[in-house]
């Protein structure tokens, strides 16, 4: 390695995302149902009920559709793209005949999650005769496989944390993606694979440690209420958030869903919205 190798690998390790909170309007509320109106409107009373954090001055617009209010999801969409709300909140399955099966989201929400600016609350789904009651989060999980640097999905999972409330931040490496480097690593005669294991291992990890710490530091000085933890490690992605969230008495996951490069469902968040029925979803 050339002295001009050294300098850059120390010059690029030095620099740390440092976080900073990302302004969020949060004016205008939109609740989907497939429900009577009546019913519809317990669901709005629950769900804001449970965003309580976000409407502390009763000045947010809150605004209802009922099943018979949309036919179809054209109809759903043009609602949303006439009137383009600053969160969405709905439930699995709408107008789904086969809605008490568990391995989609269905097309409605599909559509949202993609289509819509706004970003979409995800609630379980409520019995017919009720909304249920729902209190504010006050343990909050985001979760992402690239948390270094993303002040939007840190910032929303912070607003939408009730008073006094813990937030996890998480970030898990998928290890059978490091152990397939590490083969790789092996069959190059010129790489010492232990060492370089070893090595890509920690600064894998040290990034999102880093930016943590970061984030808890800025948020004690504007939310001194807020326990921030964190969750960083290596894992199987999917089956460990899984068993982190029930461990910790998660009521709202936070996650991105929306990718540059697809249509469809960013990484995790499709598998693990499938996964996670019976715990509310922010899904941006």
């Amino acid at each position: 390695m050339t002295n001009i190798d050294q300098f850059e690998s120390l010059f690029n390790a030095a620099h740390k995302p440092q976080f900073q909170t990302e302004p969020l309007r949060l004016d205008s509320v939109m609740v989907v149902t497939d429900l009577p109106v009546d019913d519809a409107r317990r669901f709005s009373h629950a769900c804001r009920q449970f965003v309580t954090s976000l409407d502390s001055t009763g000045l947010v617009n809150w605004s209802v559709l009922a099943a018979e209010d949309y036919a179809s999801v054209d109809k759903l969409m043009q609602h949303v793209l006439d009137n383009p709300p600053d969160l969405i909140c709905t439930y699995r399955n709408l107008k789904n005949p086969a809605r008490d099966y568990p391995f989609s989201l269905g097309t409605y929400l599909d559509v949202l999650t993609q289509v819509a600016e706004a970003p979409v609350l995800v609630m379980p789904r409520p019995n017919s005769a009720d909304g249920g009651e729902l209190t504010p989060p006050t343990v909050v999980m985001a979760i992402t496989d690239h948390l270094a640097g993303d002040r939007h999905l840190v910032s929303y999972a912070v607003r939408f944390t009730a008073r006094s409330g813990q937030l996890f931040l998480c970030h898990i490496e998928d290890q059978a993606i490091l152990r397939r480097y590490v083969a790789a690593f092996s069959k190059i005669p010129a790489i010492d694979t232990e060492s370089a294991a070893a090595e890509l291992e920690h600064q894998l990890l040290k990034e999102p440690h880093d930016y943590v710490t970061s984030c808890r530091e800025h948020l004690h000085e504007m939310r001194a209420d807020l326990k921030v933890d964190e969750v960083v490690t290596l894992g199987h992605q999917l089956k460990d958030y899984v068993r982190l969230i029930g461990d910790h008495g998660v009521r709202l996951v936070v996650l991105n869903t929306k990718d540059d490069d697809q249509l469809a469902i960013h990484g995790l968040a499709y598998p693990l919205a499938v996964e996670l029925r019976d715990t509310p979803l922010l899904l941006l």
